[in-house]
Parts: C-alpha cells; structure tokens; sequence
C-alpha cells in the first residue's frame, strides 16, 4: 500500500510539473497558432541561471530573481525571434522557435562546458515527509496544490480582466480583434510572459526532485509537456492540466511495474505512443474544440 501511495504522489508530482510547462504551449498556441519549441529549453535555462543565482544570493533572494530572468527571457524571444514574422507564413515562425531551442542548447553548453551542474538545495522543498506510510520529498506534496492555485489564478485573470479578454479576442479571431483596436503586440508578450513564469515555477519544482542539469535537460520534459497538451486539446488550459496528469501518473505506474516485465525504458515511448492513439482517435484531444474553415 504505501509502495501505491508513493507512486501515485510521485505521478501527480511530475504531472503536476509537465502542466506547468503545458500552459505555456496551449496558451501561445491558442492565440498565434504556434508551438513554441524553444519552450522547454526556457524551462531548462531558469535551472541553469538558478544555479548562479544561488552561488551569488541566497535561495530565498535566488528564486524571484530566476522567476524574473526567466519573464524577460521569454519577452525577449518572443520579440526578437516571432514579433518580426508576424505576417510570415506560420512554416518561417515554426523554424524560428526550432533555431531559438538549438540557440538556448549551445548557449547552455558554451557556459556550462556541457558538463552536468548539481541543483542548489531549496530548504522546504527538498525535506522529506511520512503520508500514510510512504516517505516522500516535500516538493511532490507542494506541486499539486501550487499547480491548482496558479491554474485557478490564470483562468481568472483570462475570465475577469481586459487582458484576458482580448487574450480570448486573439484566440477567436486574429484579424478581427487587431482591426477593433486590441494592441495585440501587448497581448502577445503578456502571454509568452504568463507562461515563462509558469516554466519557471515547473523547473523550480522539477530540478528540486531531478539534480542534475544538462544542455538538453529541456527538452524531454519539453515534449511531454506538449504531449499533454495536445492529449487535453491544445488551446485548453484545463486540458493541458488533466492531460499532463494522466500522463505523470501513467509514466510513474510504468516505472513501477516489476523489473521482470523489463517495461521501465519504454517510459518515454509510452508518453509518444499515447500522442499517436490521441491524434488517430480524436485529433483535437479531450477538451479541445473543432475548429471550422471560414469561407
């Protein structure tokens, strides 16, 4: 029983982190269409720039400095490599967020050497805890309830402010809401701003269980989370949420099936096998909406 426990929170745990990630690819793709690859490596870079941070500052002095590099990370790709393809084909800003990931990797790899960096340890985050018999990280107990809480706060800020209103506008209607005056420029990098921080809530979470730090540590958790969100229905919010948690939980269900079955290295395959069936069965996810062709 408290072997079930422990996997079950450890799924809901990691689950809880691909949504944060998740967010961010449903909520840029709902608005401008695109997937923004470069995303997961942005989650990467704030474990990285975490790191530094704490070597300088203390932890508590570290996180909203990162949280903050981390916003202005993702402003800034999104108006240096997007804001000026606005009117190009969706092909050329599908190749830009693919050259920003490969940008951020060697940028990471020129400064680390390439070599794996060790995770600071933040306090709270990393003692240990007893529920109902399973000893667990306090991280795995925090990530739901924090997952909730910023997922509650985003779905009001989009329901009940004039900036989750025109977030709404661009989503329906692109041409039309930037023609009744919406500053879509504005728009467009609150929402690359809103997910960045996301991100960086997800890498404090997830680098707090998973150390080690590489180039590449981006983009794994990257894809996942982009699994989940198509799973839900790219576009949803609470189907990127949902979708990141069955898969969390799936994968740590998988991990813990007996060493005799010999399944634990097809973890990730199961996570893109899953995309597959979604894609074949019901393209638009679980949440997500048919969209019809204006003629």
């Amino acid at each position: 029983m408290d072997f079930i426990i422990s996997t079950l929170l450890s799924g809901i745990s990691v689950g809880g982190q691909y949504a944060l990630i998740a967010i961010g690819y449903t909520m840029v793709y709902g608005i401008l269409r695109l997937i923004n690859f470069a995303h997961g490596d942005v989650f990467m870079a704030t474990g990285l720039i975490m790191i530094y941070m704490c070597a300088a500052f203390p932890w508590y002095v570290a996180l909203p400095i990162t949280a903050m590099i981390t916003v202005i990370l993702g402003f800034v790709i999104e108006r240096a490599a997007y804001k000026p393809l606005r009117t190009a084909p969706r092909m050329s800003v599908m190749i830009s967020a693919i050259g920003v990931s490969y940008l951020i990797q060697n940028v990471a790899t020129y400064v680390t050497g390439g070599q794996p960096m060790e995770y600071p340890k933040i306090p709270f985050l990393s003692e240990m805890v007893n529920i109902g018999g399973a000893t667990t990280s306090m991280v795995t107990v925090v990530t739901p309830f924090l997952v909730i809480l910023l997922v509650i706060a985003l779905v009001l800020l989009i329901n009940h402010t004039k900036v989750g209103m025109a977030m709404r506008a661009l989503s329906k209607d692109f041409e039309t809401s930037q023609l009744m005056g919406i500053k879509i420029n504005k728009v467009i990098s609150m929402t690359f701003v809103i997910g960045s921080f996301l991100a960086a809530v997800g890498s404090f979470l997830y680098f707090s269980n998973y150390t080690r730090i590489y180039p590449v540590s981006g983009a794994m958790p990257g894809l996942k989370a982009f699994v989940a969100a198509v799973f839900g229905g790219i576009g949803s919010i609470p189907g990127a949420v949902i979708g990141a948690f069955i898969i969390g939980i799936c994968e740590n269900i998988i991990k813990a099936l007996p060493p005799a079955w010999d399944v634990s290295n097809f973890v990730d395959a199961f996570t893109f096998a899953l995309l597959i069936i979604i894609l074949i069965a019901k393209p638009t996810g679980l949440f997500g909406e048919k969209s019809t062709d204006k003629v």
